[in-house]
């Protein structure tokens, strides 16, 4: 994820109020709301359920009072029906992941949430997803037995985990919780500004670009890194919380979650350039964040620099920088590990 300032600085750099942002692996949807708050119109894309449903929520937010009007609703129909426990997902790592109550709960919530097409829902089910797992021993904020709040652990060495440190989940409240994160998040004004949220494969770029009128002026995102993180494992539980299944799973969702090859990586980003392409406005802007276990900041600027020929456009590199990632994660998890040392980030002008 990049900062809030990172997203800031270059939409204030480089557009003007009104013009049109896009980030083509929208995440946690950090490009598209700095754009809206900056008086800028927005479209995001990715396949990622969890990146979709999040973006959706913070660019477009229910009214606080229809959020509580729901969520009372929901908590009502859940103490009349008590929803029992799926016997399915029910065994060694949600029972010892979850109280029975919050288990109870989550599984009510997981069947009633239409999140795909209710803005309402889908704000619900982001603040579910903010607080389904973390450090409960620290916060009772999070629903979860003690987990990272940034990944979700593997099922088996999560249980030898608790196991071994004699670690019992919280019983927590589900809908107390919500209630009171959604009273948090709404203590600011909403965001007013128009945004398009797609869950699409940034491919479909080209095939949609008609649903705005105008094209896009700057581009500011980062792809999957190059043989780093890898969505549907990391994300395996908040994804089981929108309809996926109860394990970690590849591929499911996207052919390209994870690339450990140069050569099919960089075909990859090349579908980027592709796309963008056919959506840029004249002189316009594009901004890439960059990361990689096997390349050099020097090689990933060679390398895209290249692939961007395929854009069809003529695109000169304006600038590289590289920083050092502060606050990883790899050493919590595995430590010895090197994992992904820096970030570049690119400034590109497409005429």
């Amino acid at each position: 994820m990049f900062p809030e300032t990172f997203a800031a600085k270059w939409i204030e750099r480089l557009t003007e109020p009104g013009e049109l942002v896009l980030d083509p692996f929208s995440g946690r949807g950090t490009t598209a709301l700095v754009a809206i708050l900056a008086g800028r119109k927005s479209i995001a894309f990715d396949v990622n359920d969890v990146a979709f449903c999040l973006t959706k929520a913070k660019t477009q937010p229910p009214a606080l009072d229809k959020l509580r009007r729901r969520l009372g609703d929901l908590r009502r129909s859940f103490n009349t029906t008590k929803w029992p426990i799926n016997i399915p997902v029910a065994d060694a790592f949600f029972q010892a992941a979850f109280s029975p109550r919050t288990l109870s709960q989550l599984l009510f919530l997981r069947n009633r949430l239409r999140w795909k097409e209710s803005r309402v829902d889908c704000m619900i089910a982001a603040l579910v997803l903010g607080s389904l797992h973390g450090e409960s021993q620290t916060s009772s904020s999070y629903l979860s037995n003690q987990m990272p709040r940034t990944i979700s652990t593997k099922p088996a060495y999560s249980v030898r985990f608790w196991k071994r440190h004699r670690l019992v989940a919280p019983d927590r409240d589900v809908f107390e919780i919500v209630c009171a994160r959604a009273a948090y998040r709404y203590e600011s004004p909403l965001p007013t500004g128009r945004s398009m949220i797609f869950h699409a494969d940034m491919r479909k770029l080209p095939q949609v670009a008609g649903k705005w009128r105008e094209s896009v002026k700057c581009v500011i995102t980062s792809p999957p890194y190059l043989d780093v993180t890898n969505f549907e494992e990391d994300q395996w539980l908040r994804l089981w919380f929108l309809g996926g299944p109860p394990y970690p799973t590849t591929n499911r969702l996207s052919r390209d979650d994870r690339y450990s090859g140069r050569s099919q990586y960089w075909a990859f980003v090349a579908d980027m350039w592709r796309s963008l392409g056919a959506a840029l406005a004249p002189k316009a802007h594009v901004v890439i964040r960059m990361g990689s276990r096997l390349e050099s900041s020097a090689k990933l600027r060679t390398a895209l620099n290249g692939v961007s020929s395929v854009s069809g456009r003529k695109v000169a590199l304006v600038s590289s920088t590289v920083s050092q990632i502060r606050n990883r994660q790899t050493p919590s998890f595995h430590p010895g590990t090197k994992g992904c040392l820096v970030e570049t980030d690119f400034h590109f002008y497409v005429h």
